[in-house]
């Protein structure tokens, strides 16, 4: 057996080197930090519903925005939309290009195609020369579900192969016509598909990479199913910028998104709160307060370390990794702060002591207080 000395793995967090683009203010790519989107399910041409929803995600902490361009009306509409936007914009567009024109002439800050359902070969042409004048990119759709069908017959179904096909395809006739300002997304309901193709585009291609596992369920079965796809992928090194899609509000989408992406240590926004997954040794009512607290920590923005365990086990060793922790006894808790222990509090008054001294370490981070705690 090897002396686990002499056994090194590479814990970098590397990252493959693509191009890079700008989405607004948003660079994607290159080396810039992986990007959260998400898409707004208000009606576009519901203008005052669609910017109460982009506030909501501006505040989750959501960096990109899509919106659903079904008609000349929606396309009409964003050009108010992107006036007043926090957020930079990306028009969906599909089937038809002269929406995709209208949209450009309205001010969004990307376009999304899909070479799947648009065959109108002159334009794509009108589209890129409008794009290039106003200095936004491009992103080349490819979805298993609008995989076009001599594709499928050619290698033998909606395979990996092929979808990657489909958007290297895409990618060479932008760059027939002179443009490279492409961003790339395949994407499938199966983790383990897309996953392959992406793999597959990594080594293909040298443009930025929009992850996301399309379809992928409701709140808690998408979670899995998004963090399985992206989290594989990001680990090696590939994407550059995420989805994570959800029936669900799309506020729950961003913070989806930056949970993954703060469990692989690429970004570090808002608390991460570990607990411990209790046993027959605890002798407090842990999940009803590690529930609390979460809740709670919702309402922060600083990268912060919590920790809430139960038993003197793990309890106090993890609970000193932690910025700020409580680990339980019999029907009360020490609390900690940055390893060292500050005093013992009661079960009951447990989350409030531990929230108040949350408040103050922030303060003293010169770090946003928590709501209802003033300076």
């Amino acid at each position: 057996m090897k002396n686990m000395k002499d056994v090194k793995v590479n814990t970098d967090n590397f990252r493959k080197t693509t191009r890079q683009v700008s989405v607004g203010p948003v660079l994607v790519g290159g080396g810039a930090p992986v990007s959260v989107q998400s898409m707004c399910t208000a009606d576009t041409r519901r203008t005052e519903d669609v910017l109460e929803e982009i506030g909501r995600l501006e505040r989750a902490g959501c960096e990109i925005v899509r919106l659903a361009v079904p008609d000349a009306e929606a396309a009409q509409a964003l050009r108010p939309i992107c006036l007043k936007s926090p957020l930079p914009v990306v028009a969906d567009i599909h089937f038809d290009y002269r929406l995709a024109i209208s949209a450009i002439r309205a001010g969004v800050n990307k376009i999304r195609i899909n070479p799947g359902n648009m065959h109108d070969g002159g334009g794509l042409e009108k589209i890129v020369k409008l794009a290039r004048k106003a200095c936004i990119p491009i992103r080349v759709g490819v979805n298993a579900g609008s995989l076009d069908r001599k594709l499928i017959a050619e290698y033998g179904g909606v395979t990996a192969e092929a979808l990657a096909a489909s958007a290297v395809l895409a990618v060479r006739e932008l760059e027939q016509l002179d443009f490279e300002d492409i961003v790339v997304s395949a994407k499938a309901s199966s983790p383990r598909l897309m996953i392959d193709t992406y793999r597959l585009l990594s080594e293909a291609i040298r443009y930025p990479l929009h992850l996301g596992v399309t379809e992928a369920g409701t709140r808690a079965e998408g979670i899995i199913r998004s963090a399985v796809g992206l989290g594989a992928l990001l680990s090696d090194g590939i994407g550059d910028t995420i989805r994570v899609s959800l029936t669900a509000d799309p506020v729950e989408e961003a913070a989806a998104g930056f949970a993954i992406l703060k469990a692989l240590g690429l970004r570090q926004r808002g608390a991460t709160l570990i607990s411990c997954p209790t046993c027959g040794r605890t002798e407090v009512p842990l999940m009803k307060i590690a529930e609390e607290v979460e809740r709670r920590l919702a309402a922060v923005t600083a990268p912060i370390k919590v920790a809430v365990m139960g038993c003197v086990v793990n309890g106090p060793g993890e609970a000193r990794e932690a910025d700020i922790g409580i680990a339980g006894g019999k029907e009360q808790f020490m609390l900690f702060r940055k390893g060292e222990p500050v005093r013992k509090i009661s079960q009951e008054t447990a989350v409030d002591e531990l929230m108040n001294e949350i408040d103050l370490y922030l303060k003293e981070q010169h770090e946003q207080p928590l709501p209802g705690h003033s300076r």
